[in-house]
């Protein structure tokens, strides 16, 4: 079942980041201005029977809603926790080709590396710990943390989520980091 985890603010105060518990793609994006247009999309479509929704855009584990300025959040926000408890993820239409080929995947382990080791290797250095990278499977990266780092409450958290984000927005937005 889809679950909202997180709203976020966006600089249009019109829209609303919602961040969910699982993927709905790998690495297509999807935008509808129009219900008209979301017509081959059962998710987007149903999103805009939410009264005052003016356009949707979701991509990865997040979906941002835009509405008129007429509409309260309150009664889109509702609406949608409700049709996204409701919704088949498996209708949402599949993706042209969401394989990585090994090439892909060679080379973006290399850039993941490259950004482990100016940025975050050092960071947990500095705090006792370091990081194992187990192996790339996709866009799925698999971590250990070691030293300080392996038994810190914060490293499962915070710092999981920092990386990944990192990654997302330095290389591709469809990583995702896990510990191993």
């Amino acid at each position: 079942m889809l679950i909202v985890q997180d709203v976020a603010v966006t600089p249009n105060p019109q829209a609303l980041k919602f961040v969910l518990n699982e993927k709905l793609l790998v690495k297509e994006t999807r935008n509808y201005s129009s219900i008209a247009e979301a017509e081959n999309d059962p998710f987007a479509k149903g999103i805009f029977t939410i009264q005052g929704v003016v356009s949707v855009f979701y991509m990865d584990k997040f979906v941002t809603i835009e509405k008129n300025e007429e509409t309260s959040w309150n009664a889109i926000q509702k609406d949608f926790v409700n049709f996204l408890k409701n919704f088949d993820k498996k209708t949402i239409p599949s993706e042209e080709n969401t394989e990585i080929s090994k090439e892909e995947e060679t080379e973006l382990l290399g850039k993941i590396t490259e950004i482990l080791d100016m940025r975050v290797r050092p960071a947990l250095a500095g705090d006792g710990g370091g990081l194992q990278v187990l192996g790339l499977e996709g866009y799925t990266l698999t971590i250990r943390y070691q030293g300080a780092c392996g038994s810190c409450p914060s490293a499962i958290r915070g710092t999981l989520v920092a990386i990944e984000n990192l990654l997302r927005r330095e290389i591709h937005p469809s990583i995702d980091v896990i510990p191993g």
